[in-house]
């Protein structure tokens, strides 16, 4: 009995989920298909510079289902990368904590990003990745480096430090995401009907 309760619960949870989809964006080398298999899979998948896209659907939390493009970081792909912003809910930003030198680079896409007008409003959640290494900047370092605090009001963002290849972090920071993206649906929903 116990087993078909659980099965008639997830089920259930399934279906309440509420689809979304997101754009996993940052520079080469920051962890984003690292992170976005440790969700899938809940396992560390070894990988190798992503030179286009990938495309996943997870649940990372209760009652969100959320479809996860995660594209490719190289410079030349960057240019790329507003063609991924249409019908999204949210951007997922990861930043590998460890290398300082990129800080101010990876602060430029970051704003070039949310800049565009397909990105207006829409939610961010910065994952300040690889916190297991010694050389590590501390998350309100890689909030000040990224700029966080001068972003414009639309964007609700919230800054979570991870550790991909152990799944450190990840979880906790999509169950804050998975509530900004809801309340941007619900923004958008009431201000396309507003009777």
């Amino acid at each position: 009995m116990g087993l078909y309760v659980s099965r008639l619960s997830k089920m259930w949870s399934d279906f309440n989920s509420q689809p979304a989809s997101a754009v996993m964006l940052g520079l080469d080398g920051a962890g984003k298909t690292t992170v976005t298999y440790k969700l899938k899979l809940d396992e560390v998948v070894t990988t190798i510079p992503t030179l286009g896209f990938n495309v996943e659907t997870v649940s990372p939390c209760k009652g969100l289902t959320l479809t996860i493009w995660d594209v490719g970081g190289q410079d030349i792909i960057r240019k790329l990368w507003r063609h991924y912003f249409t019908n999204t809910e949210g951007l997922i930003y990861v930043v590998d904590s460890s290398d300082k030198q990129r800080f101010a680079e990876s602060r430029e896409e970051l704003h070039k990003v949310l800049e565009d007008d397909e990105m207006r409003g829409k939610p961010v959640l910065v994952l300040a990745n690889k916190q297991d290494l010694p050389c590590s900047a501390a998350v309100s370092n890689v909030a000040e480096a990224l700029g966080l605090r001068k972003l414009s009001a639309d964007h609700k963002w919230h800054i979570q430090a991870c550790c991909a290849v152990r799944g450190d972090g990840i979880f906790e920071g999509f169950e804050v995401f998975s509530t900004l993206v809801k309340e941007f649906k619900k923004s958008r929903h009431n201000f396309n009907y507003p009777y």
